[in-house]
Order: structure tokens, then sequence, then C-alpha cells
């Protein structure tokens, strides 16, 4: 329990008694002694409530500077319009999590100059006998890959990789999931296996059809030397899909006559309403070094799969789809390093992530036209065009509650034949951040 807990908890525990003492200063003449003991006994098993509710949260101010005014940006949301500077809160959390030894009940809220959002709802149980198998239902994280499921309080850059935000907008989901752990105390607890079904959209947005995700992982995570060293590994699948909005599903590079790269158009398989696979795999790994130098943190996440988006973007839908589909193979990583200074308050951190939407195209075959007319469906649009980001940054521990960040993204895009991505564009962005949590 942290130090604003154990006041708060200090606070209504002197209400408590007040008001206990009040009640006995004015009802004792009037009531027997067991009676008076009874309400004492129930008042304390209120405030023994307490024990159980754990509440927690942080806040994140920002200034940030933009390469170029209006840019679209995975570094928070977009700049508007004639904005290349701009503060805003970035995040804005509160949590109320109240736990007992087998159920746990959580709320999260996220509370910004722009929305007042739920992040979190959700209730776990695990059965009594084995103490195992826990059921998870409601709204939460995804259980894919490491970054998503890393708070984002804690985590040493700005904001999550290109293709987190874009595979998973949101980062939560509404479903239920099994999770396998066996206790403390064995020695195989370090294996963890979790899986279940989700929307598939995001946790804000109603669900727009009947179709449902499957999402599994296993983690393996183990301390050796005396804590010195730890090593996290992990594995995971997503198979579900959404449905189409017309019978045209465009999937399957193909080269034309004069060499350019098309779409070919899938109008038999496919009928309006008919599902659309997504499919994705990943790994991950994070190793942790304590030395004399400081701790030193290696951590690294692959994916590769097929994601059906539309004509300009390859972001999974949060709503119902109103053109065509476009199914793309894709893959996509990150590696950070962070360095803690020796025993300081200081560390550094390097970070690179890439995101391919479309791995069968390069980018200078992205945007050719093509003589055929009417077969294919060209690689003319954005939704093609791969991006990379190397990150670097600082941050400072002020104290237990407050840290200090400064992070610069340079972003590259591959160049192509469109007009818009021709050449890099200036979408460089500095991130200066305080954040307090308790």
């Amino acid at each position: 329990m942290n130090r604003i807990t154990r006041k708060f908890s200090i606070f209504v525990m002197a209400i408590f008694l007040l008001f206990a003492t009040k009640i006995y200063s004015q009802e004792s003449q009037n009531l027997g002694f067991d009676t008076l003991n009874n309400k004492i006994e129930h008042l304390q098993s209120e405030f023994n409530l307490f024990k159980n509710l754990k509440i927690s949260g942080y806040i994140q101010a920002q200034y940030q500077i933009a390469d170029s005014a209006g840019i679209k940006t995975y570094a928070g949301k977009d700049f508007p319009a004639g904005v290349d500077k701009r503060f805003s809160l970035r995040r804005g959390r509160i949590k109320f999590a109240y736990s007992t030894e087998l159920t746990q009940y959580v709320l999260q809220f996220d509370v910004t100059e722009n929305q007042f959002a739920t992040k979190d709802a959700y209730v776990r149980f695990t059965e009594p006998w084995a103490k195992t198998i826990s059921l998870q239902a409601g709204i939460f994280d995804r259980p894919f890959g490491y970054e998503i499921d890393y708070s984002s309080s804690l985590r040493e850059s700005p904001e999550r990789s290109r293709f987190t935000q874009t595979l998973f907008p949101g980062e939560r989901d509404c479903g239920a999931m099994l999770v396998f752990q066996l206790p403390k105390t064995s020695p195989l607890n370090f294996i963890k296996i979790q899986g279940g079904m989700f929307n598939g959209i995001g946790p804000s947005a109603p669900d727009f059809d009947k179709y449902k995700d499957f999402i599994g992982q296993i983690m393996l995570t183990k301390s050796f030397f005396n804590e010195k060293l730890k090593v996290g590994l992990g594995a995971s699948y997503y198979n579900g899909g959404f449905a189409t909005a017309t019978k045209y599903v465009y999937k399957d590079i193909v080269t034309t006559a004069n060499g350019a790269k098309a779409y070919k158009v899938d109008s038999t398989t496919y009928a309006k309403g008919n599902e659309v696979k997504r499919e994705y795999m990943g790994i991950d790994c994070q190793i942790t070094y304590d030395s004399p130098i400081g701790i030193t943190t290696l951590r690294g996440e692959c994916i590769q799969g097929k994601q059906p988006g539309t004509n300009a973007s390859s972001a999974s839908p949060t709503s119902a789809l109103s053109g065509d589909v476009y199914i793309r193979n894709f893959n996509g990583y990150y590696v950070y390093f962070v360095q803690n200074i020796a025993k300081t308050k200081h560390q550094l951190v390097l970070k690179y992530d890439m995101y391919d939407p479309d791995k069968d195209v390069t980018g200078s075959e992205i945007g050719i036209l093509s003589t055929e007319k009417n077969k294919n469906k060209i690689v003319t649009n954005a939704g093609d065009v791969k991006f990379s980001t190397l990150g670097f940054g600082w941050i400072y521990h002020w104290d237990s509650n407050v840290k200090i960040m400064a992070y610069y993204d340079m972003v590259k895009n591959e160049s192509t034949k469109l007009a818009a991505y021709s050449k890099d564009l200036k979408d460089n962005v500095f991130t200066l951040r305080v954040q307090y949590k308790f």
C-alpha cells in the first residue's frame, strides 16, 4: 500500500472512530453493552472493506512540437490544421480495484481535455480448488504481445508502436477469456496461458456484426541469479474477422502487362455481409539485467499476418465499413534499449519500430498506373506505405511519484510514386512530458 493510500486509510479510520465514539456517548445510556458492541463490530466490518480497495492513477501533461503543421501522427492524436505546437493532457487515469483472494473487480477511467472515457471495466474470479484457472470478462487489454498490456505509466516511450496502434486501436476490447497459471508456490508459476473471444472492434464502439475474434497467448517469465537477470518470452495468435459492406474484396497482388502491381478483385467468393478473415502471429522477448552500471533492458516484439482494411488504410475498423475491402499481408516489429544510469534517477531510451502494411509491394511500385482497365485495382494509396520510427529520449524520476520525459520521434516513410508520398514527410515530433502517479 503506497503512502497516499495509507494516509487515506488513516483518515477514514479516524472518521469511523469518531463516529463510533459519538454513538457510544449518545446511546450508552439507552442501549445494552451487547447492542453497542454489535454496532462497533459492524463499523469495523465496513472499515475492513477498504483493505481490499485500491485506488491508483496517473496524469500525463505534455508539450509537443511537430516538424510541420497539421501532421498525421502516432505520437498522440493528429495535429489540427495550422497547429505545430500544442499543450495537451495525454492521459488522466483513475483506477479502482477491489480484490479478494479469489476475485477482482476493476474500473478505470480516462479524463482529458477532450474526453471522459471508460478504459477498463471487468470482473475476474478464480476457481477455489487448485486456484489455477481464472475467468475474466468485460473490457480489458487484448492478450496479445507485450506492449499492449505494458502500462502507459511505465512505458519508456510516449506512445505504443505504430503497428500496435494500427492493428489494436484502443488496446482493449470487450470479451471474455480464461487464464491458466499455477499458484506462486508452484515451481511452474512462470508459465501463463490465456485465451478468449472478443468483439474485435475496440473498447468503446458497439459491435456491428455477428463475428467474434479469438486471441490466445503463452508467456514464460523467469528470474535468475538472485533476481539480477529476468527473462520473458511470449507467443500470441489472433484469428477473427468482420463483415463486408460489399461483395468486392481485393487481394492477391498481381503484376499487370506494363509491370504495375495491382490488387486482384474477388467478387465470386464473397457476398455482402460475409466474413473477411484477419490473422496475426507474434512473438516477444524481454531481458533485464541489473549490473553495476545500472539496469539494462532489451525488449522486442515482431508480428506478421493478414489484415483486411480499406483502400486508404490498413487500420482495424472500429465501426462498420461502407466500401470495398482490401486484404494485405503485413509485418512489423519494435526494439527497445533502456539503460538506467547506475543508481541515479536517470534513464536513457532508444527505440526503433517498423510497420509495413503490404509486404508484397515496395515503395517504388506503389502508385504506378496500369494500362489494364476494369480488371484490377491499382496499388495507388497510402494504405500500402511502409513507415519506420527511430525514437530516443531521456527520463528523470524526480521522486516515487513524478517522472519527467523528453523524447524525439524521427518518422520515415518509404518513397513512392504517389504525390503525397514521393519523399519523406516532415512529421517528426518532440514530446516533453511530466507524469504524476500514485
